[in-house]
């Protein structure tokens, strides 16, 4: 029996018909899951490589000079990359030096994750924000005066024009503070790219209806990766309007939102909480189409008809989210023909596309013929106007 929305929701199936991509590159298996189980459809591309700097000459020199020259100010920001660091001290047999060094600094975490590590090394912060926002403990900082401190900051990673840690070490340097950076870790592109073309190509063409981040860096990634590609502009776009960004925390946010790219996330920076805060986000912002006498939603992967999930194929699906970018208005034969897979010249192909796309839905009533013009969905003309906002 094919599941309908009603008889998704009593089985606590939500994201049903649903397609979310998925950037994390540490925990992704379990953040997968945690959605798969709600019925979406996931697609993964991690959109970082990890480079721990156990072996890095330029953490161990920052170590030394930590070790030989105490701060005044220590600030954490990733519980990751604060346990990494005192892993790679212990390699290098610096561990206890790196302890009693920032000992005897004031030691502020970003959050909750920061804090626990600094405490797990035996040490303990004199602040944290409620917020576990940067600039929060920048603003902090700021307030109580700088200048003339020594300040050493764990950094997230690898740093890029939609980080937001590299503006923060310059507003302490602005303020007349002599930062530290210490890098914790890098953070590369994958070096298999392929994935991640494919989920920003599915982003831009509507094949998702989320893609979920975990990390400022996956932003940075893919926003790096689509200006590469020449995607950037309608990667925006799209994200701006059709397919919805859900980030962790507002740190992770914070590139897209810089671009004036509206997201999402839970009240705790958690993946439990993200997971369920999509589960409940998608179905309230799911397009309902009267046409027809039936009610679609179309979705990334399918179309659901009178709460009933019909899995499409790529060209019909090509073909759906085409007619229902505008509901109602008509969409001629060489725009439906550019929506297949491989485009084409052949009108004809249009045609039998159609055809095969009013038996998949099961509805032929819901996609109407208009002679010499091409085709669309059969909705009254006040339906028209609600879906266009006219």
């Amino acid at each position: 029996m094919t599941p309908t929305i009603e008889s998704v929701s009593r089985d606590g199936e939500p994201l049903t018909g649903f397609a979310i991509g998925v950037t994390a590159a540490r925990r992704a298996d379990e953040f997968a899951t945690l959605l798969e189980r709600r019925g979406a459809t996931v697609l993964r591309a991690p959109a970082i490589r990890i480079i721990p700097l156990a072996d890095d000459s330029e953490l161990e020199r920052v170590t030394r000079e930590i070790a030989a020259n105490p701060p005044d100010i220590a600030v954490g920001t990733t519980g990751i990359g604060f346990r990494g660091w005192m892993e790679a001290a212990d390699g290098w047999g610096l561990a206890d030096e790196l302890v009693d060094a920032l000992g005897k600094a004031r030691t502020l975490a970003r959050g909750p994750k920061a804090k626990g590590a600094i405490r797990a090394a035996g040490l303990s912060e004199e602040w944290s924000p409620d917020s576990e926002s940067s600039a929060e403990v920048l603003d902090h900082l700021l307030a109580e005066g700088v200048d003339g401190m020594r300040i050493a900051v764990q950094l997230h990673g690898a740093t890029t024009e939609w980080e937001p840690i590299p503006d923060f070490c310059e507003a302490l340097k602005s303020a007349g503070a002599e930062v530290i950076p210490v890098p914790v870790y890098r953070w590369t592109p994958p070096s298999d790219q392929a994935p991640m073309d494919r989920m920003i190509e599915s982003i831009v063409t509507g094949g998702l209806d989320c893609v979920t981040f975990t990390s400022a860096p996956a932003v940075a990634s893919m926003l790096m990766r689509a200006k590469e590609t020449g995607l950037l502009e309608p990667l925006v776009r799209t994200l701006s309007d059709r397919v919805l960004p859900a980030c962790v925390g507002p740190i992770t946010a914070a590139p897209l939102e810089e671009l004036g790219v509206r997201t999402t996330m839970p009240a705790r920076a958690r993946l439990g909480a993200l997971a369920r805060h999509v589960a409940e986000e998608l179905p309230r912002r799911a397009n309902r189409i009267h046409a027809g006498g039936h009610v679609l939603s179309v979705r990334g992967g399918c179309v659901v008809v009178d709460g009933e999930v019909k899995q499409l194929p790529p060209a019909a699906m090509g073909l759906m989210r085409t007619l229902a970018h505008q509901p109602g208005r008509v969409v001629s034969r060489p725009a439906l023909l550019a929506a297949l897979p491989g485009g084409g010249e052949d009108c004809h192909a249009v045609e039998t596309g159609i055809a095969r796309l009013r038996a998949a839905l099961g509805a032929p009533k819901v996609i109407q013929t208009v002679v010499k013009r091409g085709y669309r969905l059969a909705m009254d003309p006040a339906d028209v106007e609600a879906a266009v906002g006219t």
